[in-house]
């Protein structure tokens, strides 16, 4: 006999689920803060006077900085719960399409993906697949990352 599935037709229903959009504002003390905390000397996003005569024609924020104000969007509020107590970030995948400069406002957006289901040593697991997306003040998409959370 097969065993019953912990995702559910209401669970597969939530695919698609969306966050409600979180608004913020990348200042110049945003991006040299971050640089300071992950010990990154890079002068893109450190010295204004250097950052002109680069590529970018000014200062512009380090990637990286996305992982921190990732944690300020909503996430996707889940219209149920699932039967696990444990829970195992299963990675990432980032894209950067635009650079992020001061004065930018970025809308942040959290999508439900896709639910797997896997057995594994310790039992039924699930794997929940969301996606993040950043745009600009022109709707530009500056980042899209995509996170997998195991739960078991």
């Amino acid at each position: 006999m097969a065993e019953e599935s912990v995702v559910t037709d209401e669970m597969r229903a939530a695919i698609g689920t969306q966050s409600e959009p979180t608004v913020i504002e990348i200042e110049k003390g945003m991006i040299r803060k971050h640089a300071e905390a992950v010990e990154d000397p890079n002068p893109l996003w450190q010295d204004g006077e250097y950052a002109r005569r680069a590529r970018y024609g000014g200062m512009v924020a380090s990637p990286g900085l996305l992982t921190c104000v990732m944690m300020m969007g909503q996430r996707v509020q889940l219209p149920f719960q699932l039967p696990f107590l444990r829970v195992l970030d299963g990675g990432g995948e980032w894209e950067f399409f635009q650079p992020i400069r001061p004065g930018d406002v970025l809308t942040v957006t959290n999508k439900l993906v896709n639910l797997r289901e896997r057995t594994g040593k310790s039992g039924k697991m699930v794997f929940t697949i969301t996606e993040t997306t950043w745009k600009n003040q022109r709707d530009e998409v500056v980042a899209r990352a995509q996170g997998t959370i195991i739960m078991y």
